[in-house]
């Protein structure tokens, strides 16, 4: 088949963060497939068909992706932040796999993108100087019990984690339950940060702690960084403190 499919991360934001391997395969793509906020942020060159979807249709926009490329065309299957950390790539693969033999057959390729997580971490310093873990707080894909259930294992062995998708209109009471749970286990003096829309105009990052966090300084575009017992602020006069989790871990 002369088709392909390039799933490709767009980063956080800021077209400087955009990995220069995956922007040479957009300028190569025929055919643009994506939700539509992210095909948004990627200007088609003229030529370039535009396949705009909405969100949790996913698997849909993935198999639009697979019968284009049979049919010859180069797909560009866009992804804020990195495709494969809550991204589409999981999604093409998927369909795949239950889907049409030939499909199997086509060259894919995954070009990777810096992850909110990450810029975030960068942002802040280095929340995720020890083992981390991250975690969308999401159930349309998996029951809200499991979800708790990651969280309270993460706090437990020590993870500082990030939670993506923390709050949305039809789940406006999540967060505040998964940070309900976490007090059970961590002190409330745990920081807590809320980076919104890292690297791009309107960012904005909040600082706070665990016992003093409240679900509503969050929204759909914030990313939750919540550190460990041994997280630490570096303060700063006049400027945000530095977050650190130290590398070392004590005890046995």
């Amino acid at each position: 088949m002369s088709g392909c499919v390039d799933i490709i991360g767009l980063g956080p934001g800021a077209e400087d963060l955009r990995c220069p391997r995956a922007a040479r395969a957009l300028e190569q793509a025929t055919d643009l497939v994506g939700y539509v906020p992210y095909v948004e942020r990627v200007a088609a060159d003229m030529g370039q068909r535009v396949h705009g979807s909405d969100n949790r249709e996913e698997i849909m926009r993935a198999r639009l992706a697979l019968e284009l490329a049979e049919q010859g065309r180069r797909v560009a299957v866009v992804s804020s932040g990195d495709g494969g950390v809550f991204g589409m790539a999981a999604a093409v693969f998927e369909a795949m796999d239950h889907g049409e033999p030939q499909w199997r057959d086509l060259d894919v390729q995954v070009y990777p993108g810096v992850s909110a997580v990450l810029a975030a971490a960068a942002r802040l310093g280095a929340p995720f100087g020890n083992d981390f873990c991250v975690i969308s707080l999401s159930d349309n894909l998996k029951p809200w019990g499991v979800i708790l259930n990651r969280v309270e294992a993460a706090a437990q062995v020590g993870f500082a984690m990030a939670f993506y998708n923390p709050i949305s209109k039809s789940r406006p009471w999540q967060l505040g339950e998964a940070l309900d749970r976490l007090r059970v286990h961590l002190p409330g003096s745990v920081p807590v940060m809320f980076a919104r829309a890292v690297s791009r105009p309107e960012e904005h990052v909040a600082f706070t702690t665990l016992g003093d966090a409240r679900p509503e300084q969050a929204d759909m575009r914030t990313l939750v960084i919540v550190g460990n017992a041994e997280t630490r602020l570096i303060e700063r006069a006049g400027r945000d403190p530095w977050v650190y989790t130290p590398r070392s871990v004590g005890g046995g």
